[in-house]
């Protein structure tokens, strides 16, 4: 059984990674209507036994869009003109996909605002207060007039 390494930690079994040829779209003259080199990737998110379950909620996450509703990430394929470069293209790109969901997010430590920032904050209210209610007066004092 082949393995494709992501991290250090998590490792990929290739029969978890189905690739299908199709057609592809674009230049190409008549190869590109007989020969089938667009690499389709199908990888099940849900269903891997490789990936760790908060990969796999993160990866849910961030591939939102290219996500089956039964949880089939599908990768499309189709930047060069052999299907060994577009499968090798679709790979990499799942590889780094689960890369960047391997990442766990620093978490977020709540802070307050300073005292300095909250004077500030208020003293520009203050500044504002005043412009608008110095254009009260004026407004009256010309409508007056």
């Amino acid at each position: 059984m082949n393995m494709l390494r992501v991290t250090p930690d998590i490792s990929i079994a290739e029969q978890e990674i189905l690739v299908r040829f199709v057609r592809s779209s674009g230049p190409g003259g008549q190869n590109v209507n007989k020969v089938a080199t667009a690499a389709e990737l199908h990888f099940d998110v849900r269903g891997s036994l490789s990936l760790p379950g908060e990969v796999k909620d993160r990866l849910l996450r961030i591939a939102a869009g290219r996500i089956t509703s039964q949880g089939v990430l599908i990768l499309d394929a189709r930047r060069f003109r052999s299907q060994r470069r577009n499968r090798d293209d679709a790979v990499e790109r799942l590889l780094a996909l689960i890369r960047q969901a391997a990442v766990r997010p620093k978490p977020r430590r709540k802070t307050a605002p300073t005292a300095a920032s909250r004077q500030r904050r208020l003293d520009a209210k203050r500044r504002k207060s005043r412009i608008k209610t110095l254009r009260r007066t004026n407004a009256r004092t010309e409508q007056e007039q």
